[in-house]
């Protein structure tokens, strides 16, 4: 698995990828947190996490989308299906690259406030659970469009899926509140992951809603073994 998670690793400052996410992010970030708390002289990044939660959606699938299609492209998934290590070591190796890769792009935020320190007191609790929703929601969606790659051989099928995905997910809340029926309202507001997002700024760390983004990376880093598994024996 090491050598799984050093060769993904690597292979987004061996190209442009890395670079361009990164520089992507952490541009659109820094409008938005000029935006919302340097313009408004404010020492709460509330509104700057909340405007954060899209670009972090729109932003994953560019860090996945080649994880798995561009193995398939280049006629390499072959060296990886008949390696000698589990599936699951393979899929959790990428998972790990693609997350640290992540983690370079939103440890800019742990910059901004140190900004904000030096005028104000940032609310420290505040920051870092809510910092931590942004680790768990950066790893749901990277298992949720590792599987997508996992499903084609083409890069940009894969990110224009994953950020429909993204979009259809930050609409989930709005969604809701045009349908009447209890059940289905509870059930959306149960898998919406802007409610759980939400949960981490208040200062506690929200059980249910870890369980429910550990949950939702879990399943779809095993449906994404269960692709390979069955490719590897057909």
């Amino acid at each position: 698995m090491a050598a799984i998670f050093k060769r993904e690793l690597g292979s987004y400052f061996n190209s442009a990828v890395g670079y361009v996410v990164l520089a992507v992010f952490w541009f659109f970030s820094g409008v938005s947190f000029y935006t919302y708390c340097l313009m408004y002289n404010t020492s709460s990044m509330a509104m700057f996490f909340a405007a954060m939660f899209l670009m972090i959606l729109l932003v994953v699938p560019l860090i996945t989308m080649r994880s798995f299609a561009e193995e398939r492209r280049q006629k390499t998934e072959q060296a990886l299906l008949t390696a000698p290590v589990n599936l699951f070591e393979i899929v959790f190796g990428k998972f790990l690259a693609a997350f640290v890769m992540f983690c370079l792009c939103v440890s800019i935020f742990i910059l901004y406030a140190i900004i904000i320190a030096t005028f104000s007191a940032p609310d420290w609790a505040v920051f870092f659970t809510t910092f931590l929703g942004v680790l768990l929601l950066g790893g749901a969606m990277i298992a949720i469009d590792m599987f997508i790659s996992a499903l084609t051989e083409s890069q940009i099928i894969a990110a224009t899926v994953a950020i429909g995905i993204g979009i259809l997910i930050d609409r989930l809340s709005d969604l809701a509140s045009y349908i009447n029926t209890e059940w289905v309202t509870n059930v959306i507001n149960k898998i919406s992951f802007d409610k759980h997002f939400s949960n981490f700024s208040t200062g506690i760390i929200s059980l249910p809603s870890v369980v429910f983004f550990l949950s939702i990376a879990a399943i779809f880093l095993f449906l994404t073994a269960r692709v390979y598994e069955k490719r590897r024996w057909s």
